[in-house]
């Protein structure tokens, strides 16, 4: 300690005695004779300033300070690229049930969530015109039955004229046809499931017209869903079905593991991309439900990876600053090595060369040093 001050002592007096030298040599007041024989004297007590810190730092009398970094060991570790997309829940039967004729709601049978049939009767349209036309004709019917049969059984007999005879029987099948129509349309005013699955979105009400395209409802089969996604045109040579897929549903704060079940061989020509399809167990699922999809592109379960923003890039390529211990504990060097770069994701990079298993990436503090200096970490 005694030496260290005294050193300082030395230096203020070399100080003080070289701006008094200067003043006695220049012997002039010239500020620009004054400042070159100062940076002269400088420059000569910068070396003895330095050779005295190297004696006192080789006898332990001072510690030199390094700078203090941060390190990252490499491991091995498996490494996957995905294809970010969006993507909806979608049910592979969704159908429209609608009414085949015009026509005014009578009844509606069935409510959001119901579970139905194929061919259950879901709704009526109103009927009583239809009715009283059906009995009108059937009381029509009946008189020309009658009138047929008699004029048959003369005809046998060999009695009346063939145009009476072939008039009532006309008349007769007329009027059968007429009600086999009516009865038709009659049918129609029933509204039937076109499919098994639940009732959704119920969209009109007792009372309300209905019309041919207009839906009443829609029923989903929720027992057979899928997820759909459009994918950019870029990926068509990456993606195939078997493909791993994670799928993400916010909602549900979920995510599960599937696979590419069907990949389209067309592309859209108005937003460039084509589709692709995963099957979906069973759940607590719902139709339109936004979904995010993870394609798995490529994988490497063997791979080194970084932090991409400890990538730096000079004249020869990107590089990374590692540390290489030293005796000293907790001391190491800095060393610049070339890298070279394989896929990247999530602010990860794949480095295909240049480092190793073990090695120690400088991960903090790298900005503020330099290649072979002296670190602590």
């Amino acid at each position: 300690m005694r030496r260290f001050i005294a050193f300082h002592h030395i230096l203020f007096a070399l100080v003080a005695l070289g701006i008094t030298a200067c003043s006695a040599k220049t012997g002039s007041d010239d500020p620009l004779a004054q400042l070159a024989t100062l940076k002269e004297q400088k420059s000569k007590l910068d070396e003895q300033i330095s050779t005295l810190e190297q004696q006192l730092k080789a006898e332990g009398k001072i510690q030199e300070k390094f700078p203090s970094v941060g390190l990252t060991e490499i491991k091995i570790a498996p490494f996957s690229h995905y294809i970010d997309l969006q993507g909806r829940v979608d049910a592979s039967e969704s159908v429209a049930a609608t009414s085949k004729i015009p026509g005014t709601l009578k009844k509606v049978l069935v409510d959001n969530g119901d579970n139905v049939k194929s061919g259950q009767l879901i709704a009526q349209l109103e009927d009583a015109v239809i009715l009283k036309n059906l009995a009108e004709l059937e009381g029509s019917l009946a008189v020309a039955t009658d009138l047929y049969e008699r004029q048959k059984a003369l005809w046998d007999q060999n009695i009346g004229s063939e145009v009476q005879y072939i008039q009532a029987k006309n008349n007769k099948e007329s009027l059968e046809r007429a009600i086999e129509t009516l009865k038709e349309n009659w049918a129609m005013t029933k509204i039937y499931a076109p499919t098994s699955g639940t009732v959704d979105m119920v969209m009109l009400k007792q009372g309300q017209a209905i019309a041919p395209g207009v839906p009443l409802c829609n029923i989903l089969n929720l027992h057979d869903l899928k997820i759909v996604g459009a994918v950019t045109e870029s990926y068509a040579a990456k993606v195939k079905q078997g493909d791993v897929v994670k799928v993400y549903f916010p909602d549900l704060d979920k995510e599960i593991t599937t696979k590419v079940s069907y990949v389209s061989k067309s592309i859209n020509t108005v937003n460039r991309t084509f589709t692709v399809e995963c099957d979906l167990k069973q759940g607590d699922y719902r139709a339109n439900q936004i979904a995010v999809m993870r394609i798995v592109d490529y994988n490497n379960p063997k791979a080194i990876t970084i932090p991409v923003n400890l990538i730096q890039t000079g004249e020869e390529g990107d590089f990374v600053v590692v540390a290489n211990k030293t005796e000293v504990e907790r001391q190491a060097t800095v060393q610049k090595v070339q890298i070279q770069q394989g896929q990247n994701y999530n602010g990860y990079v794949e480095i295909l060369s240049g480092l190793k298993e073990g090695d120690l990436v400088i991960s903090t503090g790298f900005q503020d040093i330099n290649i072979g200096e002296t670190v602590l970490y």
